[in-house]
Protein backbone atom coordinates (compact mmCIF):
# COMPACT_ATOMS: atom_id res chain seq x y z
CA UNK A 1 0.00 0.00 0.00
CA UNK A 2 2.47 2.37 1.02
CA UNK A 3 4.74 1.73 -2.46
CA UNK A 4 1.18 2.70 -4.98
CA UNK A 5 0.91 5.90 -2.27
CA UNK A 6 4.35 7.10 -3.09
CA UNK A 7 3.80 6.42 -6.85
CA UNK A 8 0.47 8.23 -7.08
CA UNK A 9 2.38 11.36 -5.58
CA UNK A 10 5.26 10.99 -8.07
CA UNK A 11 2.29 11.01 -10.64
CA UNK A 12 0.51 14.16 -9.16
CA UNK A 13 3.45 16.11 -8.53
CA UNK A 14 4.67 15.01 -11.88
CA UNK A 15 1.40 16.48 -13.91
CA UNK A 16 1.47 19.64 -11.91
CA UNK A 17 5.19 20.07 -12.76
CA UNK A 18 4.43 19.32 -16.40
CA UNK A 19 1.64 21.92 -16.81
CA UNK A 20 4.36 24.48 -15.14
CA UNK A 21 6.45 23.77 -18.34
CA UNK A 22 3.98 24.63 -20.53
CA UNK A 23 4.37 27.00 -24.05
CA UNK A 24 3.04 30.18 -23.24
CA UNK A 25 3.76 32.03 -26.35
CA UNK A 26 2.85 31.77 -29.81
CA UNK A 27 6.03 32.37 -30.92
CA UNK A 28 7.94 30.03 -28.68
CA UNK A 29 4.82 27.13 -29.86
CA UNK A 30 5.93 28.17 -34.00
CA UNK A 31 10.16 27.65 -32.30
CA UNK A 32 9.26 24.18 -30.88
CA UNK A 33 7.95 23.48 -34.32
CA UNK A 34 10.16 24.22 -36.99
CA UNK A 35 7.98 26.77 -37.70
CA UNK A 36 9.72 30.15 -36.38
CA UNK A 37 10.04 31.47 -40.06
CA UNK A 38 6.58 32.02 -39.97
CA UNK A 39 6.11 34.43 -37.10
CA UNK A 40 3.24 35.71 -39.19
CA UNK A 41 0.91 32.36 -38.07
CA UNK A 42 1.15 33.76 -34.62
CA UNK A 43 -0.93 37.33 -34.49
CA UNK A 44 0.09 39.00 -31.11
CA UNK A 45 -2.92 41.02 -30.93
CA UNK A 46 -5.11 37.65 -30.38
CA UNK A 47 -2.79 36.09 -27.68
CA UNK A 48 -3.04 39.46 -25.92
CA UNK A 49 -6.60 39.06 -25.69
CA UNK A 50 -6.89 35.08 -24.81
CA UNK A 51 -3.27 33.87 -23.64
CA UNK A 52 -1.58 31.20 -25.21
CA UNK A 53 -1.34 27.29 -23.02
CA UNK A 54 0.08 24.19 -24.40
CA UNK A 55 1.16 21.54 -22.51
CA UNK A 56 4.28 19.88 -24.24
CA UNK A 57 3.00 16.16 -24.04
CA UNK A 58 0.13 17.55 -26.80
CA UNK A 59 2.71 19.53 -28.63
CA UNK A 60 4.77 16.35 -28.73
CA UNK A 61 1.72 14.83 -30.74
CA UNK A 62 1.67 17.71 -33.46
CA UNK A 63 3.72 17.51 -36.81
CA UNK A 64 6.95 19.19 -36.74
CA UNK A 65 6.93 22.05 -39.62
CA UNK A 66 3.82 21.73 -40.70
CA UNK A 67 1.28 24.92 -40.11
CA UNK A 68 -1.89 23.24 -40.76
CA UNK A 69 -1.46 20.77 -38.39
CA UNK A 70 -4.89 19.93 -36.76
CA UNK A 71 -4.00 20.09 -33.00
CA UNK A 72 -1.22 23.22 -33.35
CA UNK A 73 -4.74 24.91 -35.22
CA UNK A 74 -6.82 24.60 -31.99
CA UNK A 75 -4.05 25.97 -29.82
CA UNK A 76 -2.07 29.03 -31.89
CA UNK A 77 -3.33 32.64 -31.90
CA UNK A 78 -4.29 33.90 -35.37
CA UNK A 79 -5.35 37.33 -36.76
CA UNK A 80 -8.67 35.88 -37.58
CA UNK A 81 -9.40 35.99 -33.96
CA UNK A 82 -9.20 39.67 -34.14
CA UNK A 83 -11.93 39.89 -36.57
CA UNK A 84 -15.45 41.23 -35.81
CA UNK A 85 -18.77 39.07 -37.17
CA UNK A 86 -22.01 39.70 -36.59
CA UNK A 87 -23.46 36.85 -34.73
CA UNK A 88 -20.54 35.85 -32.69
CA UNK A 89 -20.49 36.94 -29.11
CA UNK A 90 -18.64 36.83 -25.72
CA UNK A 91 -21.52 34.84 -23.75
CA UNK A 92 -22.84 32.93 -26.86
CA UNK A 93 -24.99 30.41 -24.30
CA UNK A 94 -26.50 32.84 -22.22
CA UNK A 95 -24.76 31.82 -19.16
CA UNK A 96 -24.30 34.79 -17.16
CA UNK A 97 -28.43 34.24 -16.91
CA UNK A 98 -28.05 31.22 -15.45
CA UNK A 99 -24.94 31.87 -13.32
CA UNK A 100 -27.60 32.11 -10.24
CA UNK A 101 -24.48 32.55 -8.12
CA UNK A 102 -21.25 32.44 -7.90
CA UNK A 103 -19.92 29.05 -8.83
CA UNK A 104 -23.11 27.44 -10.56
CA UNK A 105 -24.61 27.31 -13.66
CA UNK A 106 -28.40 26.47 -13.36
CA UNK A 107 -30.01 25.46 -16.72
CA UNK A 108 -31.14 22.40 -16.73
CA UNK A 109 -33.71 20.48 -14.91
CA UNK A 110 -32.30 17.93 -12.50
CA UNK A 111 -28.89 18.95 -12.83
CA UNK A 112 -26.81 21.46 -12.56
CA UNK A 113 -22.66 22.70 -13.53
CA UNK A 114 -20.81 23.29 -10.67
CA UNK A 115 -17.25 25.30 -11.41
CA UNK A 116 -15.03 23.57 -9.23
CA UNK A 117 -11.78 25.08 -10.64
CA UNK A 118 -11.31 28.41 -13.08
CA UNK A 119 -8.16 27.71 -15.28
CA UNK A 120 -7.69 24.79 -17.73
CA UNK A 121 -4.58 22.62 -18.38
CA UNK A 122 -4.71 24.05 -21.89
CA UNK A 123 -6.09 26.96 -24.35
CA UNK A 124 -8.29 26.08 -27.10
CA UNK A 125 -8.59 28.87 -28.99
CA UNK A 126 -12.55 28.06 -29.90
CA UNK A 127 -13.45 28.01 -26.24
CA UNK A 128 -16.54 29.02 -25.61
CA UNK A 129 -15.92 30.48 -22.44
CA UNK A 130 -13.45 32.53 -23.20
CA UNK A 131 -14.55 35.79 -22.06
CA UNK A 132 -16.26 34.05 -18.85
CA UNK A 133 -15.88 35.98 -15.85
CA UNK A 134 -14.02 33.87 -14.01
CA UNK A 135 -12.81 35.78 -11.37
CA UNK A 136 -16.20 36.27 -9.92
CA UNK A 137 -16.56 32.57 -10.10
CA UNK A 138 -13.29 31.25 -8.02
CA UNK A 139 -14.82 30.69 -4.55
CA UNK A 140 -13.41 30.57 -1.40
CA UNK A 141 -14.23 27.74 1.00
CA UNK A 142 -16.80 29.85 2.66
CA UNK A 143 -18.65 29.87 -1.06
CA UNK A 144 -18.01 26.33 -1.64
CA UNK A 145 -20.56 25.33 1.40
CA UNK A 146 -23.18 27.90 -0.44
CA UNK A 147 -22.36 26.37 -3.64
CA UNK A 148 -23.15 23.00 -1.62
CA UNK A 149 -26.15 24.21 0.53
CA UNK A 150 -27.55 25.32 -2.90
CA UNK A 151 -27.60 21.79 -4.36
CA UNK A 152 -28.66 20.64 -0.83
CA UNK A 153 -31.91 23.01 -1.23
CA UNK A 154 -32.92 21.78 -4.66
CA UNK A 155 -33.84 18.20 -4.33
CA UNK A 156 -34.95 17.88 -7.88
CA UNK A 157 -30.71 17.78 -8.69
CA UNK A 158 -29.89 14.05 -9.41
CA UNK A 159 -26.66 14.84 -11.38
CA UNK A 160 -23.76 17.08 -10.49
CA UNK A 161 -21.97 18.10 -13.25
CA UNK A 162 -17.95 19.40 -12.40
CA UNK A 163 -16.61 21.97 -15.44
CA UNK A 164 -15.05 25.04 -15.49
CA UNK A 165 -12.29 25.67 -16.53
CA UNK A 166 -11.11 22.12 -15.86
CA UNK A 167 -12.13 20.76 -12.93
CA UNK A 168 -8.92 17.85 -12.83
CA UNK A 169 -6.88 21.07 -11.87
CA UNK A 170 -7.83 20.72 -8.09
CA UNK A 171 -5.35 18.61 -6.44
CA UNK A 172 -6.49 14.80 -5.66
CA UNK A 173 -7.17 15.62 -1.92
CA UNK A 174 -9.23 19.24 -2.90
CA UNK A 175 -11.12 16.82 -5.28
CA UNK A 176 -11.96 14.03 -2.56
CA UNK A 177 -13.20 16.64 -0.23
CA UNK A 178 -15.56 17.83 -3.19
CA UNK A 179 -16.70 14.97 -4.23
CA UNK A 180 -17.34 13.67 -0.76
CA UNK A 181 -19.23 16.48 0.11
CA UNK A 182 -21.41 16.19 -2.93
CA UNK A 183 -21.91 12.13 -1.87
CA UNK A 184 -23.20 13.81 1.14
CA UNK A 185 -26.64 15.07 -0.51
CA UNK A 186 -28.52 12.14 -0.49
CA UNK A 187 -31.12 13.55 -3.42
CA UNK A 188 -27.93 13.52 -5.86
CA UNK A 189 -27.35 10.20 -8.12
CA UNK A 190 -24.73 11.09 -10.86
CA UNK A 191 -21.31 12.92 -10.46
CA UNK A 192 -20.04 13.92 -13.85
CA UNK A 193 -16.97 15.39 -14.97
CA UNK A 194 -15.67 17.43 -17.77
CA UNK A 195 -12.42 17.75 -18.57
CA UNK A 196 -10.32 17.67 -21.35
CA UNK A 197 -6.93 17.58 -18.85
CA UNK A 198 -6.20 13.96 -19.58
CA UNK A 199 -6.16 14.01 -23.57
CA UNK A 200 -3.18 16.94 -23.13
CA UNK A 201 -1.45 15.89 -19.72
CA UNK A 202 -2.38 12.05 -19.89
CA UNK A 203 -0.25 11.66 -16.61
CA UNK A 204 -3.03 13.33 -14.48
CA UNK A 205 -5.08 9.89 -14.44
CA UNK A 206 -3.42 9.38 -11.40
CA UNK A 207 -4.18 6.13 -9.00
CA UNK A 208 -5.60 8.32 -6.29
CA UNK A 209 -7.93 9.99 -8.91
CA UNK A 210 -8.97 6.38 -10.10
CA UNK A 211 -9.36 5.11 -6.56
CA UNK A 212 -11.80 8.24 -5.34
CA UNK A 213 -13.99 8.19 -8.61
CA UNK A 214 -14.30 3.93 -8.06
CA UNK A 215 -15.12 4.38 -4.97
CA UNK A 216 -17.65 7.04 -4.63
CA UNK A 217 -21.03 5.78 -4.00
CA UNK A 218 -21.81 8.25 -6.90
CA UNK A 219 -22.50 7.08 -10.35
CA UNK A 220 -19.32 8.75 -12.08
CA UNK A 221 -18.88 9.86 -15.60
CA UNK A 222 -15.87 11.23 -17.14
CA UNK A 223 -16.81 12.90 -20.37
CA UNK A 224 -13.02 13.88 -22.08
CA UNK A 225 -13.47 16.26 -24.78
CA UNK A 226 -11.57 15.04 -27.78
CA UNK A 227 -11.50 16.23 -31.46
CA UNK A 228 -9.41 14.37 -33.73
CA UNK A 229 -7.96 11.17 -33.89
CA UNK A 230 -4.10 12.61 -33.39
CA UNK A 231 -5.39 13.16 -29.95
CA UNK A 232 -5.10 9.61 -28.67
CA UNK A 233 -1.89 9.21 -27.45
CA UNK A 234 -0.51 5.98 -25.95
CA UNK A 235 -0.42 7.37 -22.60
CA UNK A 236 -3.93 8.67 -23.01
CA UNK A 237 -4.96 4.97 -23.62
CA UNK A 238 -2.77 3.94 -20.69
CA UNK A 239 -4.96 5.86 -18.51
CA UNK A 240 -8.22 5.29 -20.08
CA UNK A 241 -7.65 1.24 -19.55
CA UNK A 242 -6.65 1.78 -15.28
CA UNK A 243 -10.35 3.91 -15.20
CA UNK A 244 -12.11 1.62 -17.36
CA UNK A 245 -10.78 -1.65 -15.48
CA UNK A 246 -12.68 0.64 -12.08
CA UNK A 247 -16.19 0.48 -13.61
CA UNK A 248 -15.69 4.52 -14.51
CA UNK A 249 -18.07 5.26 -17.61
CA UNK A 250 -16.27 7.23 -20.14
CA UNK A 251 -17.72 9.58 -23.03
CA UNK A 252 -16.20 12.01 -25.44
CA UNK A 253 -17.47 14.39 -27.07
CA UNK A 254 -16.07 16.77 -29.55
CA UNK A 255 -16.53 20.31 -31.24
CA UNK A 256 -16.95 20.16 -35.07
CA UNK A 257 -14.40 22.45 -36.54
CA UNK A 258 -13.32 23.95 -39.82
CA UNK A 259 -10.00 23.23 -41.17
CA UNK A 260 -9.54 20.31 -38.35
CA UNK A 261 -12.07 17.41 -38.27
CA UNK A 262 -14.98 18.89 -40.41
CA UNK A 263 -13.77 15.35 -43.18
CA UNK A 264 -16.04 12.49 -42.64
CA UNK A 265 -12.71 10.21 -42.74
CA UNK A 266 -11.79 11.76 -39.74
CA UNK A 267 -14.49 11.71 -37.38
CA UNK A 268 -15.31 7.98 -38.49
CA UNK A 269 -11.14 7.44 -37.37
CA UNK A 270 -12.05 9.61 -34.16
CA UNK A 271 -15.22 7.30 -33.33
CA UNK A 272 -13.27 3.89 -33.80
CA UNK A 273 -9.89 5.16 -32.63
CA UNK A 274 -12.12 6.09 -29.50
CA UNK A 275 -14.28 2.80 -28.89
CA UNK A 276 -11.19 0.30 -29.64
CA UNK A 277 -9.67 2.28 -26.18
CA UNK A 278 -12.89 1.96 -24.29
CA UNK A 279 -14.80 5.32 -24.97
CA UNK A 280 -18.20 5.97 -26.04
CA UNK A 281 -18.39 9.02 -29.12
CA UNK A 282 -21.17 11.13 -27.01
CA UNK A 283 -21.63 14.65 -28.55
CA UNK A 284 -20.87 16.28 -32.00
CA UNK A 285 -21.48 19.82 -30.86
CA UNK A 286 -21.54 22.92 -33.13
CA UNK A 287 -19.57 25.61 -32.81
CA UNK A 288 -20.96 27.82 -29.69
CA UNK A 289 -20.58 31.09 -31.62
CA UNK A 290 -18.04 32.90 -29.36
CA UNK A 291 -16.27 36.13 -30.55
CA UNK A 292 -12.77 34.92 -31.32
CA UNK A 293 -13.82 31.45 -32.53
CA UNK A 294 -16.02 32.41 -36.35
CA UNK A 295 -12.97 30.96 -38.62
CA UNK A 296 -13.55 27.63 -37.12
CA UNK A 297 -17.21 27.57 -38.20
CA UNK A 298 -18.70 25.85 -40.94
CA UNK A 299 -22.75 26.46 -42.15
CA UNK A 300 -25.64 24.32 -40.70
CA UNK A 301 -26.17 22.35 -44.18
CA UNK A 302 -22.31 21.51 -44.83
CA UNK A 303 -22.27 20.13 -41.01
CA UNK A 304 -25.65 18.03 -41.99
CA UNK A 305 -24.02 17.15 -45.08
CA UNK A 306 -21.00 15.54 -43.70
CA UNK A 307 -23.06 13.77 -40.83
CA UNK A 308 -24.83 12.31 -42.92
CA UNK A 309 -21.90 10.31 -44.44
CA UNK A 310 -21.19 9.52 -41.08
CA UNK A 311 -24.63 7.83 -40.53
CA UNK A 312 -23.87 6.05 -43.36
CA UNK A 313 -20.43 4.84 -41.97
CA UNK A 314 -20.69 4.04 -38.38
CA UNK A 315 -23.39 1.82 -36.38
CA UNK A 316 -25.48 3.82 -34.14
CA UNK A 317 -23.33 2.79 -31.15
CA UNK A 318 -20.34 5.29 -32.48
CA UNK A 319 -22.63 7.88 -33.91
CA UNK A 320 -21.91 11.22 -31.95
CA UNK A 321 -25.16 13.14 -31.79
CA UNK A 322 -24.89 16.15 -33.58
CA UNK A 323 -25.77 18.99 -31.60
CA UNK A 324 -25.99 22.73 -30.54
CA UNK A 325 -26.55 24.11 -27.62
CA UNK A 326 -28.87 27.57 -27.47
CA UNK A 327 -29.67 30.18 -24.93
CA UNK A 328 -32.51 29.50 -23.10
CA UNK A 329 -33.58 26.17 -23.94
CA UNK A 330 -34.48 23.41 -22.00
CA UNK A 331 -31.72 21.04 -23.28
CA UNK A 332 -29.67 20.45 -25.99
CA UNK A 333 -31.39 20.84 -29.76
CA UNK A 334 -30.43 17.71 -31.51
CA UNK A 335 -29.21 18.85 -35.37
CA UNK A 336 -31.39 16.53 -37.50
CA UNK A 337 -30.38 14.68 -40.82
CA UNK A 338 -30.77 16.41 -44.00
CA UNK A 339 -34.21 15.49 -45.44
CA UNK A 340 -33.14 12.73 -47.97
CA UNK A 341 -31.49 10.71 -44.77
CA UNK A 342 -31.23 6.53 -45.33
CA UNK A 343 -32.09 4.20 -42.64
CA UNK A 344 -31.24 3.99 -39.44
CA UNK A 345 -27.46 3.06 -38.04
CA UNK A 346 -27.49 -0.57 -36.45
Amino acid sequence: MRIIARSAAKTQSNWHEILANSIRSGQQLLQQLQLSNHPELASQAAENDFPVLVPRPWLELMKPADPLDPLLLQVLPQAAETLSQPGYVSDPLGEIATNVQPGIIHKYQGRLLLIAATGCAVNCRYCFRRHFDYADNRLSRQQWQQSLDYVRNNPEISEVILSGGDPLMLKDVHLAELVSAIEAIPHVKRLRIHSRLPVVIPARITESLTAMLASSRLDCVLVLHINHPQEISAELQGGVTLLKQHGITLLNQSVLLKGINDQADILVGLSEKLFQIGILPYYLHLLDKVAGAQHFDMPLQQAQALYQQLHARLPGYLLPRLAQEESGMTGKTLIPLEANQGNDSF
